[in-house]
């Protein structure tokens, strides 16, 4: 004589499913996306006349990425570790050298007259290959070095971060440490698409 098979309780199953699910969506962590805070700037008036402004060769501090995700600064392959002391020395010119920018004595508001560079200017270019993550990390060290200085000169003068400066203070930090990062629409100089 055969036996029946029991059926089997299928009821729970689920229940076990649904808290499976909910365990995987709990304990997974999700990639957090990387970016950059900028401040885009305001739009021209219309009657605004154009500048044509030329900027000397030694004023524009060039920053290169390849397809590779190789970084060529001021013509010399550079390590991104050395970014950005590269870029403080850039920014600040502290020995007042020929080849980094040339300085000039201003008036400015809490530091009174004082010898900083003139018009300082970060070219950022990359090939359309270079990665995000390159290009981001290159970002963050030159953000980082104008940062860095801003913030340094604040201790200096007045005892507290930069970030927790008032407007005017701010603002008469900007020009002691004055830097422009230009970006270049990328180019297909690698050859990759």
């Amino acid at each position: 004589m055969a036996r029946k098979l029991q059926p089997i309780n299928a009821g729970s199953m689920a229940d076990i499913a649904f808290l499976l699910l909910i365990f995987f969506l709990v304990t997974t962590t999700m990639d957090v996306d990387t970016g950059l805070l900028r401040m885009l700037p305001p739009m021209p008036e219309k009657n605004q006349q154009q500048k044509n402004d030329k900027i000397k060769e030694r004023n524009v501090f060039v920053v290169l990425i390849n397809k590779n995700n190789d970084l060529l600064v001021e013509n010399k392959r550079m390590d991104i570790h050395q970014l950005r002391a590269a870029a403080r020395d850039f920014i600040a010119n502290p020995d007042n050298r020929d080849d980094l920018p040339e300085k000039e004595w201003k008036e400015i508001p809490f530091f009174g007259r004082v010898f900083v560079t003139k018009n300082p200017v970060i070219s950022l270019q990359n090939d359309r290959g270079t990665s995000y993550g390159t290009y981001i990390k290159v970002q963050n060290e030159l953000i980082a070095a104008k940062d860095e200085l801003r913030n340094e000169l604040s201790m200096r003068q007045f005892g507290v971060p930069y970030k927790d400066l008032d407007k005017d203070k701010q603002d008469a930090v900007k020009k002691y440490y004055p830097a422009v990062i230009s970006e270049a629409e990328p180019k297909n100089v690698g050859g990759a698409k």
